[in-house]
């Protein structure tokens, strides 16, 4: 502890700090008020002053011990104010003669020489008119110092302090002063100030939550770990995508093992100066010791992570920090408890160095859920709210494929807004469903009024939608068709629901029947009205995205094979598509894409043109209904079907009699 003392730096202490820097600026301050002063007038020697006197170009002198202050005797003509400006101003209220007096004091020149003793003086400034005087000297020297020195040291020195204490808490240190900006700012939940979450509340990643437990079983049991050799696991990164529950599993495992949970965002480890963020994770590591055993979670750990690639857009600050990171991941003893969780979706980008063994041991995917793991879900978010007891979770998840925990809890959350909205006080399955599509496509838009003419284009548009769907056999049935106009732009949409388990292949006819659906809108306006609209504008955007998809990334293309030619980037995020070939192939794939979609619009166009009748009868009813559901579109389909077919049957047999 003594050697410690003595190579402590003085400059450590915050106090010592504000006093040198108070010092420094009372030193500068008194100097630049010194210097402004002794500016204001210009040194002449005494030979230059006599002359002066001599040739009456002097007005005042005033003696002092040390030297003379001269000012110069000006023109008073220069100064003389006619009659009609003197009235002006005291009309207005000025004073003329306090303004000349004002303007005398600042157009004569002021000089200064070295005091001589001259018996001579007093007569020759009698002579010629001078007037002079001398100070009188009343200083008081310790007025004087406390003045100059002791006050504005006192006043820099209360500035600085307070300044600096508000840089401080702005930038999360939690000492006072500038010198709390090193330490981390990590939130620390103690084992009586709980997270308050368990894996009870985490629902739909039981694979996930099963490789924590196991850490949480260690920090609980570990010299059963200890009897056969085994080490615990230094850190878990959990990868996914947004909404998922990294850092709601991350909070689960604290409250599981009830240990200290220090919980921070990777972004606040970096600011603006150099080396903060690697003194804040020193400062983390070293808390962390000291309450171990303890859990450290990291999220958005892509902030500081960041692989090294020495690129011009590389960040000193940020690569110290992550040097600093490594380093305390490799120095902390593992049998203390001291684990270590990170969360990101962007696995792709962190620094290898970072994601080898014995840093992050494990690589926890958080998936978004599937159909179990979403009525898993839903059963916990509802749990806490009031519902009618026929509410049905499993066809809410059919309907939500594809939706991550946060999105469900968002639902969860709109059907009661609803409920409270409608005046009723338990939530229905109306609701609950109204809810996807609020979040979905948005919420229904009263105030938009469609003409007749674009309620007709829509009706056809979305019923050309749902036809293709039903004839096709590779296809998701017909939930609801509505052309009710939504906040997020859709004039209509038709909503598809599968009946049972989602699955997770697809097959090359599924994929080139899902386009076919999606064209069938743009093929319906052209049929019936002979006219495009925009508002095939996001259809035709999904079929080309699924027909690059298939002719670049699933091989199933009939010229390219199994070929490569692109790859994904931020696959957790947008899932940006990334280009592995020339430019030729790149003309020649845009050339196949064309093809492809031009013989699916075609099958769409076959598919409608076959059944007309049920298109037209299917829209005139949607547009006088302007929502239907699933069933009362297929009850519409099979009966015209079935008509058809009859009239049909009935045809042939008339020729078969005729015959």
């Amino acid at each position: 502890m003594q050697n410690d003392k003595k190579n402590r730096s003085p400059l450590k202490n915050p106090l010592l700090v504000f006093l040198i820097i108070s010092v420094v600026a009372t030193v500068i301050l008194n100097m630049v008020m010194l210097s402004m002063q002794t500016t204001k007038s210009q040194e002449i020697s005494y030979s230059d002053f006599l002359q002066m006197l001599n040739e009456d170009k002097i007005d005042e002198v005033v003696l002092e011990s040390d030297r003379l202050t001269i000012y110069e005797k000006i023109d008073e003509s220069d100064l003389e104010m006619d009659s009609e400006t003197s009235s002006f101003m005291s009309a207005l209220g000025i004073d003329a003669e306090e303004v000349v007096e004002r303007a005398r004091e600042n157009s004569r020149n002021v000089y200064y020489t070295g005091y001589i003793y001259d018996d001579r003086l007093l007569a020759m400034l009698d002579e010629k008119g001078v007037s002079y005087s001398t100070p009188i000297q009343d200083d008081n020297p310790i007025l004087d110092f406390i003045l100059t020195w002791i006050l504005p040291l006192a006043v820099i020195y209360l500035l600085f302090f307070l300044l600096t204490r508000s840089m401080s808490k702005r930038m999360g240190g939690s000492g006072g002063g500038i010198m709390g900006i090193g330490q981390s700012n990590a939130k620390l939940y103690s084992v009586e100030n709980a997270t308050g979450v368990t894996f009870a509340d985490v629902a739909g990643q039981e694979e996930a939550k099963e490789s924590l437990d196991e850490i949480v079983d260690y920090l609980h049991n570990p010299s059963k770990y200890h009897a056969i050799g085994a080490k615990q696991p230094k850190g878990a990164l959990l990868v996914g995508p947004p909404g998922t529950g990294k850092t709601l599993l991350a909070k689960a495992v604290a409250g599981e093992a009830k240990v200290p949970f220090f919980s921070l965002s990777g972004s606040e480890f970096v600011e603006m100066f150099v080396g903060v963020g690697a003194s804040r994770v020193r400062d983390l590591f070293k808390q962390a010791s000291a309450k171990a055993p303890c859990i450290i979670f990291i999220d958005e750990i892509d902030a500081i992570g960041k692989s090294r690639d020495n690129q011009i857009s590389s960040n000193d600050e940020r690569e110290q920090t992550l040097n600093q990171l490594l380093s305390e991941m490799d120095g902390f003893d593992s049998s203390k408890g001291l684990v270590i969780l990170a969360a990101t979706n962007r696995p792709e980008v962190l620094d290898k160095a970072l994601l080898r063994p014995g840093r992050f041991d494990r690589r926890i995917i958080v998936e978004k859920p599937d159909l179990k793991g979403r009525e898993d879900i839903l059963k916990v978010h509802i749990k806490n709210v009031k519902t009618e007891p026929d509410i049905n979770l499993h066809e809410m998840a059919l309907a939500t494929s594809g939706t991550a925990g946060a999105d469900l809890a968002n639902m969860v959350n709109e059907a009661a807004l609803r409920a409270v909205r409608c005046g009723r006080k338990t939530v229905s399955q109306e609701d609950l469903m109204e809810a996807i599509e609020v979040i979905i496509a948005g919420k229904e838009k009263k105030d938009r009024i469609l003409s007749e003419k674009e309620k007709r284009i829509v009706s056809f548009h979305e019923v050309g939608h749902a036809l293709a769907t039903a004839v096709q056999k590779h296809t998701q049935p017909v939930h609801k068709i509505t052309i009710v106009p939504r906040t997020m732009g859709s004039l209509g949409y038709t909503m598809q629901m599968p009946e049972e388990e989602e699955h997770y292949l697809m097959s090359k006819d599924e994929i080139l029947d899902q386009i076919t659906v999606f064209l069938a809108g743009r093929a319906a306006e052209e049929l019936v009205f002979n006219i495009k609209t925009t508002g095939a504008a996001n259809d035709i955007e999904r079929a080309t995205s699924l027909a690059r998809n298939m002719i670049t990334q699933y091989g199933m293309s009939d010229k390219f094979g199994m070929a490569g030619l692109e790859s994904i980037q931020n696959k957790y995020l947008d899932g940006r598509s990334v280009s592995n070939c020339s430019e030729e192939t790149k003309t020649d794939i845009d050339k196949e894409i064309v093809a492809l979609l031009k013989k699916c619009y075609d099958k769409a166009m076959n598919i409608l043109k076959e059944n007309r009748d049920a298109l037209d009868e299917i829209s005139e009813f949607l547009i006088n209904k302007e929502t239907i559901t699933g069933d009362q579109f297929m009850e519409i389909f099979n009966r015209v079907k079935d008509s058809r077919e009859e009239k049909t049957d009935n045809a042939e047999s008339a020729d078969d009699h005729e015959e």
